[in-house]
């Protein structure tokens, strides 16, 4: 079985967002930091070499196959920035129409500027992952 390549890393934050080229980019980088440390109470850490994650939780599934993975985070892609929110979508279609100008793939939200959204919204997305997650993931772990 393949081991999963993306792991919490002892790298800078800092550092990995001094690399983000695109100013405008590297402010929203910031703000997006700023609302899912408000929201998880988590630290960001990277995960791989390019995804910056809040907190962590085990997952397993039913073929036994399982891993760590973060509650929610993003990656400063060069198309655009990359939000990951498991569960989020299919949960909140009411609030998906608020959120604003986005594209969705999967549990990913891909958004151009951190001002094409309201963040209010992202907000209380976020939110709705770290429900799902808790809900799905680690109400299972613990029976």
């Amino acid at each position: 079985m393949a081991e999963l390549k993306t792991k919490p890393t002892n790298a800078s934050v800092d550092i990995f967002l001094k690399g983000v080229e695109d100013q405008t980019r590297r402010g929203d980088c910031y703000k997006i930091i700023s609302l899912m440390k408000k929201i998880t109470k988590e630290e960001p850490k990277i995960w791989g070499t390019s995804i910056i994650g809040f907190g962590k939780f085990h997952y397993k599934y039913a073929s036994g196959r399982g891993g760590d993975w973060f509650y929610t985070g993003f990656s400063p892609r060069k198309q655009a920035l990359t939000i990951y929110l498991m569960g989020a979508f299919a949960k909140s279609p009411g609030l998906m129409k608020q959120l604003g100008k986005y594209k969705m793939a999967g549990g990913c939200l891909h958004i151009k500027k951190f001002d094409d959204i309201d963040a209010s919204v992202l907000g209380k997305l976020i939110k709705v992952t770290i429900k799902f997650i808790k809900e799905t993931y680690e109400q299972k772990a613990k029976k």
